[in-house]
This record gives structure tokens, C-alpha cells and sequence, in this order.
């Protein structure tokens, strides 16, 4: 990209930053990635010499507002997570009403679309995985929410059709039941005649457990209730918002909040009080989820449920 293009988006984000009522704090630097990915795919495409009054008309068009909202709860902006509730919790639920069969399965598409925004799930190199990455600030935010609630009506629309949809009751104990029957294969076929390598995995698991439980005995008493009701009773968020006393969204974010610390706190754990080495630590826990034939995320979730098992029920 030229110098005076370079520039030019620079004072066109700028000049989006003074239009809106509301920048939640963000500077110039924390909305170029966002413009500059939204001009890749619908001005540069296209057009690779795009003129600069072109650059400038194509800033100038997109929401500004509406922009900041997003970016700063993807930041984990608590008050702009609640302004995103208060103002388009009902454009969710209504768009989610005019697709669904009954009141209930309404409920349900509003609950999961909240989940699927703050994102409850890592990508590989843990950053978290929402949807608001893909609002670019073109069109207005409620219809890009009526879009993604659509789209999420389709994605469970074919899963339903293809039987794959697995019974959200018994999914951590098949996976758990599958994780041990390959493990113990595994060891069998791979370390039978060599017991100084199964005695250092024995050794290996015994920290990574250890590390767990110390990082659910740091947590506190609602954290601890929320990761038993969401991994092993299997409450959806919106029950355990209720249940709790606040929004669904709040509990996802409570949630992906509660996640990210065990793991960092394993992560630490594993470092400070048992001398492993950062390569280790990424080494070792990938390895298992691959041998176990599962991601990383899945093997956090059924190490959770066993150790939670124990919490809560010794």
C-alpha cells in the first residue's frame, strides 16, 4: 500500500473516531485492524488501486458507534457488554421469534446467538473465538444481529438433518468413557516395553491434575457453581443466568472468564510448582489432546468435569 493511502486511511479512522457519540475509549490504533480488514474485502478486492477519495468515502460510510460497541466488548469492556444487552436484546429475541416454531425454541436461538457473540470457545493460540469479529461496521448492528440470528437457525437446521446432534447430557461422559479407552490403548501399543516413558507420563498427568485442583480451589464460591452447573449438570446459559440473578450473556461471559483463568492458573501452576518449561507446557497438552483424539478445549472440559466430580461430590 502507497504512503498517501496509508495516510489517508489513517485520517478517515480518525474522522470515524470523532463521529461517534460514544468511542468507549478506543484510540485510532485499536480500529485500524478492523477498517483496514473491512477494506481488503470490499474495497481492495475488487479494486487494488483504489483512489484515496475512494478510501475516504468507504470510511466515512461505516457505523461508527455501533463499530466502537463492538471492538470494545471484544476488549471485555463490562459496560459496553451491558450496553450491547440493553440495546439489542430484544432485536435478538424478536428476530429469533419470527424464525422459530414456539416461544421456547426462540428462547433457546436468543441464548445461544448471546453465547456465540462473547464466544466460548479458544482458537490455537487461545485467543477467543466470538462472531462480533466479523461485524465491519457496514450496515447497521441490528441487522447484522437479525443475520446472525438467521444463520445460526440454518447452522442447527442442518445438524438436526444430518443426526449429528449429540445429547448435550451425555456428551462429556462419552467423551471422557472414549478420552480413557484411547489413552490406555495408547500406552499399551506405544510404551509396553519401556516403563521409565510410562512412568514419566504417570508423573506428567499427576502435575497436570494437581495443577487443576489447585486452580479451582483459587476460584470462588460462584465461579466454582458456574462451572458445575454449565460442565456437569449441563444448564444452558440462560438457566444459569436465571438461576444466578443475571442475563445469559453475563453468564457466558462469566463463564469464558472462569475458563481462561484455570487455564492460565494450570498453565502457571505447572511452571512455578512444577519446573516445567513454557515448551513443556505447550508440548505436553497438546500432545495429549492429539493422542487422546480430541482439541485442546474438549480436553480441558472433560479434565473440569472430573475434577469438579470431586468438588463438588467427595
Amino acid at each position: 500500500m502507497n504512503p498517501s493511502a496509508e495516510q489517508q486511511i489513517e485520517e478517515s479512522i480518525a474522522r470515524l473516531l470523532s463521529r461517534a457519540a460514544n468511542s468507549r475509549g478506543l484510540a485510532t490504533a485499536d480500529l485500524r485492524p478492523r477498517v483496514e480488514k473491512s477494506l481488503e474485502k470490499y474495497l481492495f478486492r475488487d479494486n487494488e488501486n483504489a483512489s484515496n477519495a475512494e478510501i475516504k468515502t468507504f470510511v466515512d460510510e461505516l457505523r461508527a458507534d455501533d463499530l466502537c460497541l463492538i471492538l470494545a466488548c471484544e476488549r471485555g469492556d463490562e459496560r459496553a457488554w451491558d450496553d450491547l444487552v440493553r440495546d439489542f436484546d430484544q432485536t435478538v429475541k424478536s428476530a429469533a421469534r419470527k424464525i422459530s416454531n414456539n416461544n421456547d425454541d426462540a428462547e433457546d436461538l436468543a441464548s445461544s446467538i448471546w453465547a456465540e457473540l462473547h464466544g466460548l470457545r479458544h482458537d490455537k493460540d487461545g485467543r477467543l473465538r466470538t462472531k462480533l469479529s466479523y461485524y465491519s461496521g457496514r450496515g447497521s448492528l441490528g441487522g447484522w444481529l437479525r443475520a446472525v440470528v438467521s444463520q445460526l437457525a440454518i447452522d442447527e437446521f442442518r445438524k438436526q438433518s444430518k443426526f449429528v446432534q449429540i445429547e448435550e447430557n451425555r456428551e462429556f461422559e462419552n467423551l471422557a468413557n472414549e478420552s480413557s479407552e484411547k489413552s490406555e490403548n495408547a500406552s499399551v501399543v506405544a510404551h509396553a516395553d519401556n516403563p521409565e516413558q510410562i512412568f514419566a507420563e504417570k508423573q506428567t498427568s499427576k502435575d497436570v491434575a494437581e495443577a487443576l485442583k489447585s486452580a479451582i480451589d483459587e476460584l470462588g464460591a460462584e465461579d466454582k457453581l458456574i462451572l458445575k452447573l454449565y460442565h456437569f449438570d449441563d444448564l444452558k446459559l440462560k438457566d444459569i443466568g436465571a438461576t444466578l440473578g443475571f442475563h445469559e450473556a453475563t453468564a457466558s461471559r462469566k463463564l469464558v472468564r472462569v475458563q481462561t483463568e484455570i487455564r492460565k492458573s494450570v498453565e502457571r501452576n505447572l511452571k512455578t510448582k512444577h519446573g516445567w518449561q513454557d515448551a513443556e507446557v505447550k508440548k505436553h497438552l497438546a500432545e495429549t489432546a492429539e493422542k487422546l483424539g480430541i482439541n485442546l478445549e474438549k480436553m480441558f472440559a472433560v479434565l473440569l468435569v472430573a475434577a469438579l466430580v470431586q468438588e463438588f461430590y467427595k
